[in-house]
């Protein structure tokens, strides 16, 4: 056993998660619905260990991460995060719709009556910005609301950097502050353990949803799912000539990625893997003021995967209805689905809820939901996936361009100082 152990421990664990996530698809499928009782517990425990490091992860990462700033690179870090991301969202919802136009999913299925589904409620845009600040702060932390962890982890964060500059409580400010860089370290510790039993938990998690889908949900919308799938691939060629523009190192960034996109795949959730997003957005070598900030706010409001989900699925709903789309409501869909997937950050649901808030504002049926949600697995696997990787994507090239933009501060700097 202890053999076993060592040469578990040893393999490459992108090489471990490869053959998990192969040998679940098997056993799901092949087992059927007769396993997922069994392997519900291992993918649960997956999940709560990722869940289990979110709060400490966030918080420290961010107030250390703020702390080797200043004030105006996090506001400069934070406007090209925010522009960066309506530009991607936008553009992985134009691409959705070119691909969904040319391979038209949804022909020739037929609405029945019969079909219903419940939709959440979307809060709307200024309801989201109000949950920014929570009420409760221990409330905050065991929902969690991921956007009440980041406004408190930037609020105390840059508190705890003033205090460090004044005179009066400099040295106290010291001390805290290097005890929340010691929590930062051993949360990175306790990580490390967790991402051992991750291909387990990964193995688990794809038997169970495959055992649970199979084969007949496939082969009923596989055209809807293979169009997606399509899609999903033209918007990581746009990542890769992003990254390639702005210097980024394509082979680093991939062999560092598997993991957590893996994982995503696995799990449908970017919120639950981000535990392992920063660690991969630290092993690439990024600092940490940008990727602590970049990833847990990406993981609520930057949605590219989303965006092509929403555009693949009104696609859809158009051409089930006989109505195929025109410019104009492929222009409305893509304001409209951009806005959608930053107005229904941290909802329950918030899949199904951009969906739905698209199709009431272009016209389509909401029914057209009930076909979809049959293979909601199958796409929310690669729609998540997408989603962690244009965190990823963005934070590496905001890094990049910061490093030009301090490169640059050097070579300013040197005349004057040589002058004086």
């Amino acid at each position: 056993m202890r053999a076993l152990l060592n040469a578990y421990l040893n393999t490459s664990l992108v090489l471990r998660i490869g053959i998990a996530l192969v040998l679940g698809l098997v056993v799901g499928l092949v087992g059927g619905p007769a396993v997922v009782g069994w392997l519900a517990p291992l993918s649960e425990l997956l999940l709560r260990l990722l869940k289990f490091l979110i709060v400490p992860i966030v918080l420290f990462t961010l107030m250390v991460g703020i702390n080797q700033a200043n004030l105006g690179s996090m506001g400069r870090v934070g406007w090209k995060l925010l522009g960066f991301y309506v530009l991607t969202s936008a553009l992985a919802i134009s691409v959705g719709l070119l691909v969904a136009t040319a391979f038209s999913p949804g022909s020739g299925l037929e609405l029945t009556s019969s079909e219903t589904v419940k939709v959440p409620e979307n809060p709307g845009f200024i309801q989201v910005l109000l949950n920014i600040v929570p009420t409760n702060i221990v409330g905050a932390f065991a929902e969690p609301n991921l956007l009440g962890v980041i406004f408190t982890a930037v609020v105390f964060g840059i508190a705890l950097m003033k205090l460090r500059e004044s005179e009066a409580h400099g040295e106290m400010a010291e001390r805290l502050y290097g005890v929340v860089s010691a929590l930062n370290e051993v949360t990175m510790k306790v990580m490390a353990g967790v991402l051992q039993y991750v291909p387990i938990g990964v193995f688990a998690i794809v038997a169970h949803t495959a055992g649970k889908q199979g084969t007949a949900t496939l082969l009923a919308l596989g055209d809807m799912v293979m169009v997606l799938y399509i899609a999903l691939a033209v918007q990581l060629a746009v990542y890769a000539v992003l990254m390639r523009l702005n210097g980024v190192n394509l082979v680093s960034f991939v062999r560092e990625a598997r993991v957590p996109v893996v994982t995503a795949f696995a799990t449908q959730s970017s919120s639950g893997t981000l535990p392992l997003t920063l660690n991969a957005a630290r092993r690439l070598g990024i600092p940490q003021r940008i990727y602590g900030f970049s990833l847990p706010l990406g993981a609520t409001i930057n949605m590219d995967g989303a965006g092509i989900r929403i555009a693949i699925s009104a696609a859809f709903a158009a051409n089930v209805v006989g109505v195929p789309l025109d410019v104009v409501t492929m222009l409305e869909i893509v304001l409209i689905g951009t806005l959608a997937s930053i107005g229904t950050a941290g909802v329950p649901g918030a899949g199904i809820v951009m969906i739905a808030t698209v199709f009431a504002q272009v016209g389509l049926p909401i029914e057209t939901v009930a076909l979809l949600v049959s293979i909601d697995a199958l796409v929310g696997m690669g729609a998540t996936a997408m989603n962690v990787t244009g965190d990823l994507v963005c934070t590496s090239v905001i890094a990049r361009s910061e490093e030009k933009y301090e490169a640059g501060e050097d070579r300013l700097a040197i005349p004057s100082e040589q002058h004086s």
